[in-house]
């Protein structure tokens, strides 16, 4: 990653700036916000991802038009698709419950302890211990199957 352009990392850091402000200004980071979407009290959180999804499906498809590479990596643009199999399906299903007990995505996690919640620690502990769980049991089992392939 070292040939990356010198404006690569400052650039990330203004994107995750503009993306927390929006999270707050839209008070997507707020998780009672969140909860009332989901039970159909509120219904501001869809009109938000829909307008993000908007603007990043507009550079999506002009992008690759006016450059044939990103212009920080040098990386061609590609689609790059994700089979609609099993884990897609258990993956959102495990991922809803989470949002719907924490009431918090994990970026407007990080945008929540901007605008003060301190109690989001606990989501975010949580986060990073279940990925962190997925992580050991998808490696336990990829070990466990390339072990029984071998034995074949």
């Amino acid at each position: 990653m070292a040939d990356r352009h010198p404006l690569f990392k400052p650039l990330i850091f203004v994107g995750g700036l503009i993306f927390g402000f929006g999270l707050g200004f839209s008070h997507m980071a707020r998780p009672e916000v969140v909860l009332n979407f989901l039970q159909f009290d509120d219904l501001g959180l869809p009109f938000v991802m829909f307008g993000a999804a908007i603007v990043s499906g507009v550079a999506f498809a002009l992008l690759p038009r006016i450059r044939d590479a990103a212009p920080l990596t040098g990386t061609p643009y590609e689609r790059r698709l994700k089979p609609f199999d099993r884990n897609v399906l258990v993956g959102g299903a495990v991922f809803g419950v989470g949002w719907g007990l924490s009431g918090i995505c994990p970026g407007a996690a990080y945008a929540s302890l901007g605008v003060g919640n301190i109690t989001i620690l606990w989501a975010l502990a949580g986060m990073f211990l279940g990925a962190y769980a997925q992580g050991y049991w998808r490696s336990r089992s990829e070990a466990r199957d390339a072990a029984a392939a071998g034995a074949d």
